[in-house]
């Protein structure tokens, strides 16, 4: 079992930047598939990127992808999500996820997650 916390969410305007952070302790961390997902109101969790135990490269949903930066910091145990150019429709609650294993994007087959943060995008 891991503990997540997530951070870094808030009330932005349409355009801006935002950084989101996830702190991970208990479970090795480093050895973990780490995720980001959202949940809008009304709507079911969706995928938003996630990366290899070892990185560097991260796999994006299409409605982020070039947007969007997932990296990890194995020595901090801190997984991050840079957004940018963020838009009304990116409005969710953001969690951060692990698992040990193959990557895979159905937020059903991942075990481990935070409490979430809110992010508000403002038109």
């Amino acid at each position: 079992q891991v503990q997540l916390v997530e951070s870094g969410g808030g009330l932005v305007q349409a355009g801006d930047s935002l950084r989101l952070s996830c702190a991970a302790s208990g479970r090795t961390f480093s050895s973990a598939v780490m995720g980001w997902f959202r949940q809008a109101p009304g709507k079911e969790r969706e995928f938003v990127a996630a990366i290899s135990s070892n990185g560097p490269n991260g796999y994006y949903a299409d409605s982020v992808k070039g947007r969007y930066t997932v990296s990890r910091d194995n020595t901090k145990n801190t997984l991050y999500l840079q957004m940018n150019s963020l838009k009304p429709e990116d409005t969710a609650i953001y969690y951060c996820a692990a698992r040990w294993g193959v990557l895979v994007t159905n937020p059903s087959y991942w075990g481990n997650w935070g409490q979430g943060t809110q992010v508000t995008v403002s038109s």
